[in-house]
């Protein structure tokens, strides 16, 4: 009887919560994918990628240094060995990998660039295979098939279908596939640093190492008078750092703690098909069947990866 009573309310308790999760995961995966739109809209300005990552960073930065103040005054310091290695994470993870983001977008649709960036799980995948000898299961391989024919099936769309000459798409696209590579290295080698100091204040760190680097970077490659742009420049900056990177990070963390990190990567997937849409609304650019079609194919395999336990 008392069982039968307080199931339902269980279930009322816990749907509210899954539904902010799932809002969350949702939200954060649309933001997270508008930073390629606002990037494209900067570039309308003459500006690089160099000074759009920087741009992007000075804003962000004081949100992350806050956050990392706060853990270091509230939690045990760490060792010199977990340091030099949020060091490194916070390059190749933040710096090395949006720096080769916003260099292909310079020359690829968000729409292509976002399927590429999405590939990242799969990335992961083959690099346990090849170098932690783990095994690939058959399920596995056809969401690798089902998920590459999709991005080829986009890659050559766009070669042919006005994006760009093929020299430019080609060179934007092996950009971004490096920094999907880059990424999905610091998913691998942060997975131990976060069971042992969390994922927010690996976050926080991280972030700061980047800012420092893509900031320092600006400075020794541009001179200190491209710090002075036309006022849509700061604006958008001001939206990327923010709303683009601060608020998809803390949203996405919150995401996993109500709901799992499994749900809400299968929440994130929205992120591709926003960005194609967000692409077509503010940029322009056309969406066409094949384009659809690709997406549904990468978005195919990934759940299937995202399924298999």
């Amino acid at each position: 009887m008392n069982k039968s009573a307080t199931a339902p309310a269980a279930h009322l308790t816990q749907r509210p919560a899954l539904l902010a999760g799932l809002t969350l995961a949702i939200a954060g995966a649309v933001l997270f994918s508008a930073k390629a739109v606002l990037a494209k809209l900067m570039y309308r300005y003459q500006v690089d990628a160099v000074t759009v990552i920087a741009f992007r960073m000075l804003f962000s930065l004081p949100v992350f240094a806050a956050v990392a103040l706060w853990k270091m005054r509230t939690e045990a310091p760490l060792s010199p060995a977990d340091r030099w290695r949020l060091v490194f994470l916070g390059v190749i993870g933040y710096y090395l990998s949006s720096y080769l983001d916003f260099l292909g977008l310079q020359f690829i649709s968000v729409g292509l660039e976002r399927l590429i960036l999405f590939l990242t799980p799969t990335f992961v995948l083959l690099i346990t295979s090849v170098f932690l000898k783990r095994h690939i299961s058959r399920i596995e391989w056809l969401a690798l098939l089902v998920s590459y024919c999709g991005i080829v099936l986009v890659f050559v769309h766009d070669l042919h279908g006005g994006a760009g000459s093929t020299g430019r798409t080609s060179v934007g696209a092996l950009l971004v596939l490096g920094s999907a590579l880059s990424y999905a290295v610091y998913l691998l080698m942060s997975g131990e640093m976060v069971r042992r100091i969390g994922s927010l204040r690996l976050v926080a760190y991280a972030m700061c190492v980047s800012s420092v680097v893509c900031i320092g970077q600006f400075f020794v490659l541009r001179p200190v008078s491209m710090l002075v742009q036309p006022a849509a420049v700061y604006w958008y900056s001001l939206a990327n750092g923010i709303f683009c990177t601060v608020l998809p990070v803390f949203m996405t963390m919150v995401a996993v703690q109500r709901i799992g990190a499994s749900t809400a990567s299968q929440a994130g997937m929205i992120g591709p098909v926003s960005t194609l849409f967000l692409g077509a609304l503010v940029l322009g650019e056309p969406i066409t069947a094949v384009q659809v079609g690709g997406t549904a194919m990468v978005l195919a395999g990934i759940y299937m990866l995202s399924k298999k336990k």
